[in-house]
């Protein structure tokens, strides 16, 4: 459905993109994730044809982005992280001008202003002032816009920034009901909007892509920690040659036992090694207060991937 191929953008001297490639299939929810300043809009306007690459390719649909924009747009639903709405407009009249300019045959116009008001849950609202709405219902009426002329891929640059939690809420179930026929692409640095919504996941870290995974296998994690006795010794030695194990290294003290040292157990990730290893523990003769597999969350992960990115960067 989308295909980046090798894509960079520069402003001037500053590479806001750099060398990308990346392909999404029909129907994904993609979460795109990074920092601000990371290159997430300027990724998304070159995907929608606001802007062009500086190198490389881009097509939707396999249309491509620069030799036929238009193709590519016609594809897409566009949610920019500021709506473009006209506040003295009425939903109703706002988005019969937006099917107009979506190409809607005039003949389907209606219809297709009643389905997206319907999907958007804006019935209330049709007939009212967008100047009157509140910021959450200004974005439903933004992503109303987008849906309006039932795109194959829609692109949601931060639709949730700014909203109350009732809100956020909203929009979520909506970014999932639309997901069941719709390729989408969304674009935040909100850690728990990725994990809500998505089941695949790009980080970008400065311009580059970090790493590209489904959700699941990102935050899947091999390691085990476990929990001994301050001061127990012969711990590298004893796990180090058991099977499966890659490494062993102390973490430092245990934060919820104090007396304990917290020992992190890399592992192959086929089978689960704790029954080994709690066995080499009392077989020892340790004192062993807690052993767990590592929980891992996008925010854990991001962080590594940054300390991996600036080790690269710096070496």
């Amino acid at each position: 459905m989308i295909q980046i191929d090798s894509v960079t953008r520069n402003y001037g001297k500053v590479t806001a993109v750099k060398q990308i490639s990346v392909e999404i299939g029909r129907g994904e929810i993609v979460g795109l994730l990074g920092h601000n300043g990371a290159g997430k809009t300027t990724l998304m306007k070159m995907l929608t044809g606001y802007l062009e690459p500086s190198a490389g390719k881009i097509s939707v649909g396999g249309a491509d982005v620069v030799a036929d924009r238009q193709a590519v747009q016609r594809q897409i639903g566009y949610l920019p992280e500021s709506a473009p709405l006209y506040p003295e407009m009425l939903v109703q009249e706002y988005l019969r001008m937006m099917a107009d300019l979506r190409g809607v045959d005039r003949a389907e116009r209606d219809e297709a202003v009643a389905r997206a008001i319907a999907a958007t849950g804006l019935e209330k609202h049709r007939i009212s002032p967008i100047r009157t709405l509140s910021k959450g219902f200004r974005q439903r009426v933004g992503l109303a816009q987008a849906i309006l002329h039932q795109p194959d891929v829609l692109i949601l640059d931060e639709p949730t920034n700014g909203l109350d939690p009732a809100q956020i809420q909203s929009i979520r179930t909506l970014i999932l009901e639309l997901g069941n026929n719709t390729t989408v692409l969304l674009s935040t640095h909100i850690l728990q909007e990725v994990e809500a919504v998505c089941d695949r996941v790009l980080v970008l870290i400065d311009g580059s892509l970090a790493a590209d995974s489904p959700l699941r296998t990102l935050l899947n994690s091999s390691t085990i920690k476990l929990s001994v006795e301050a001061g127990t010794t012969g711990v590298e030695r004893a796990l180090g040659g058991l099977d499966g194990v890659r490494k062993t290294e102390k973490v430092g003290d245990d934060p919820n036992l104090p007396g304990y040292d917290q020992w992190a157990i890399s592992c192959d990730a086929e089978t689960s090694r704790s029954p080994s290893i709690l066995a080499a523990a009392v077989k020892a003769g340790w004192t062993v207060g807690a052993i767990t597999p590592e929980t891992l969350t996008l925010e854990s992960v991001f962080q590594r991937l940054q300390r991996e990115h600036i080790a690269r960067s710096s070496s």
